[in-house]
């Protein structure tokens, strides 16, 4: 399994790819009909919701591991 932080930056740069590639998929939808486009910018707003979920998600797992290993261990 990945580390946690490559899997985060991994989300993040895919949520930052979704976001600015925006523009560009008004432009690559334009010649379709305006149900066909609705449903290409629903979907990629979909996979960005998902993706901040993922990271929210990542981070919220990465903190509670930080925790762990900075928690204070009993001796044996």
């Amino acid at each position: 399994m990945l580390p946690i932080d490559l899997r985060i930056d991994r989300a993040q740069r895919l949520l930052r790819m979704i976001e600015e590639d925006v523009p560009l998929l008004n432009r690559r939808v334009a010649p379709l009909s305006h149900e066909h486009q609705r449903a290409a910018r629903l979907h990629a707003e979909r996979l960005a919701q998902i993706t901040r979920e993922e990271i929210k998600r990542l981070l919220e797992e990465k903190d509670s591991i930080h925790a762990i290993e900075v928690s204070p261990q009993a001796a044996d």
